[in-house]
C-alpha cells in the first residue's frame, strides 16, 4: 500500500526532500510546543487569548498565509490559518484546541507545568499532550507546506479553537458554524492519543439528570416518610442494567477494534476493547438530605451515558424511559447527547496516516475507536472524514503531565507527510 501511494505522488523527489525537512526541523518543534505551553490556557477561566496569539504569529511565517484571530465570546479566542496549493484541489483541515484543563495543585509538580521542560526525552507541561504537542505538530506541517506550495494543490486549513474541554460550542462548533473554509474534504486532529493508534470514531453520549422526591419525615418515623434518596438508589440501580444492552456494530468498526486490540490496550489501559463496545454508565454526581436523622425530601443525581457505535440516543433514551417511567416519585431530563459517530477506516486520510506512520515508527499503526469524545465528532456530524492522530498522553489532567519527544517526532512527521500526499493525489483519487 505504502508503495502504491508514493508512486501516485507528482513528485517524489520533493516528498524525499519534505521528509528531510521535517527530521532537521525537530528543534523548532520542541521550540513551538514550549511556546504554547508557556502561554497559560487553563480552563477554567477558559481565556485564550494568550495562546492564540503565539499560535497565529507562528502561523504567520508561512508565506502566502491569512490567519485569523476569531473572538467568539471574550475571552475566548479562536485561530484559523488558510493556505492555497498550487491550483485546485482537495481541503485537509488541520483541528485542535488551545484549552487545557488546570494545573491544579502545583505543590505536586515536579517542574513549573507552564515553563515547557524539556528532560530525560520527554517534555512537560500541562497541555502537552492534551493537546498543545498535537497542535505544534500540525504548525510546523502548516510552515513546511508553505515552503513548497508548487507541488502539492488545494487548499490546508488549521483551525484552533478556544473552547473544548466544554464541549466545543464556542469552539470548533462556533468555527464550523461561522468560517466556510473550516470544513474540508477530511480532517486530522491532534488530540490525545498515540502515533501508534489512529482514532477512527468516538463513542456517543447522553448526560442525564434524574431528580427524586419523597416526604420528609424524622429519621426515627420513617413509617411516616417516603425517602427520596431510597427512591434515586432505585432508579440509579435501573439505569445500570443500560451495561447489558445489546450492540451490534459495522463488521468493519467489530474487525478494526479486534485488530487494534493488542496494541491500543497497552497503551490506554485493560478493559479498553470491552468499553468500547458496550453502553457505559457513570453515576457522576449524587445530592440529598440534610441530616442523617431526617428522612430526606429530595435528592438529585448527575450520570453519564457512553453509547457505542450500533448504538443510537433515541434507542437509549427509549430504554431510560421505559426504566424510570413508572417509578413514583422520579422525574429526569437529558442535559446533552450526541450520536456515536465513525470514519471508515480504510478512508484514505486514514490510509496515508498508515502509511507516514510507518515510515515515523518502523511499524504500521492500528486503527481504532477512541474511548473519549474529542473535536472530530463535530466535523464528522457535518459529513468530514476525520481521524485522530495525536501523542501518547502520561499523567494527562494531572501533575507533570508530559510526552515523550519520540512521539511528537512522529505526529510531526505523520501530519506533514500525509497532508502532503493527501493535497499531492488528485481530487477523486482513492
Amino acid at each position: 500500500m505504502e508503495t502504491m501511494l508514493r508512486r501516485r505522488s507528482p513528485d517524489a523527489a520533493t516528498r524525499r526532500t519534505l521528509a528531510a525537512d521535517v527530521k532537521i526541523s525537530r528543534d523548532k518543534l520542541v521550540d513551538f510546543c514550549v511556546r504554547l505551553l508557556r502561554a497559560k490556557s487553563e480552563n477554567p477561566p477558559g481565556d485564550t487569548r494568550a495562546v492564540a496569539k503565539v499560535a497565529a504569529a507562528i502561523l504567520r511565517q508561512a508565506t502566502g498565509a491569512e490567519v485569523e484571530l476569531i473572538v467568539s465570546e471574550p475571552p475566548i479566542a479562536n485561530v484559523v490559518a488558510r493556505m492555497k496549493g498550487n491550483g485546485p484541489g482537495r481541503r485537509l483541515v488541520f483541528s485542535g484546541h488551545l484549552d487545557t484543563f488546570p494545573a491544579g495543585d502545583l505543590s505536586r509538580w515536579t517542574v513549573d507545568p507552564f515553563a515547557g521542560v524539556r528532560r530525560g526525552g520527554r517534555l512537560y507541561g500541562r497541555g502537552v499532550c492534551d493537546m498543545k504537542g498535537g497542535i505544534a505538530c500540525s504548525l510546523l506541517a502548516f510552515l513546511l507546506l508553505a515552503e513548497r506550495r508548487e507541488a502539492w494543490r488545494g487548499e490546508v486549513v488549521v483551525a484552533l479553537a478556544g473552547d473544548e474541554e466544554t464541549m466545543g460550542v464556542r469552539g470548533a462548533e462556533f468555527l464550523l458554524d461561522t468560517v466556510p473554509h473550516v470544513t474540508g474534504d477530511a480532517m486530522i486532529c491532534g488530540d490525545a492519543g498515540s502515533p501508534r493508534v489512529l482514532r477512527f470514531g468516538e463513542k456517543g453520549m447522553i448526560w442525564i439528570e434524574v431528580t427524586a422526591q419523597g416526604r420528609p419525615a424524622h429519621g426515627a418515623h420513617v413509617h411516616l416518610g417516603a425517602n427520596a434518596l431510597e427512591r434515586l438508589m432505585e432508579a440509579l440501580a435501573r439505569l445500570r442494567d443500560l451495561r447489558r444492552v445489546p450492540v451490534r456494530a459495522p463488521r468493519a468498526v467489530t474487525a478494526a477494534r479486534g485488530a487494534a486490540r493488542s496494541v491500543s490496550e497497552p497503551l490506554s489501559g485493560a478493559g479498553e476493547a470491552k468499553v468500547l463496545q458496550s453502553v457505559t454508565v457513570n453515576c457522576g454526581i449524587v445530592s440529598g438530605g440534610t441530616s442523617a436523622n431526617l428522612v430526606p425530601a429530595a435528592a438529585r443525581a448527575s450520570l453519564d451515558i457512553r453509547l457505542p457505535v450500533g448504538a443510537t440516543t433515541a434507542g437509549i433514551e427509549a430504554r431510560i424511559e421505559k426504566l424510570l417511567g413508572s417509578l413514583a416519585g422520579i422525574d429526569y431530563r437529558i442535559v446533552r447527547r450526541y450520536e456515536p459517530n465513525w470514519t471508515p477506516p480504510d478512508h484514505v486520510i486514514v490510509r496515508l496516516l498508515r502509511a507516514s506512520g510507518r515510515e515515523a515508527l518502523g511499524e504500521t499503526p492500528v486503527v481504532n475507536m477512541r474511548v473519549g469524545a474529542s473535536d472530530s465528532r463535530l466535523y464528522r456530524r457535518r459529513g468530514i472524514p476525520s481521524v485522530v492522530c495525536g501523542l501518547t498522553p502520561h499523567n494527562m489532567g494531572g501533575a507533570d503531565e508530559y510526552v515523550t519527544l519520540k512521539d511528537l517526532f512522529a505526529v510531526g512527521y505523520m501530519h506533514t507527510l500525509t497532508a502532503f500526499d493527501y493535497l499531492s493525489a488528485g481530487k477523486g483519487d482513492p
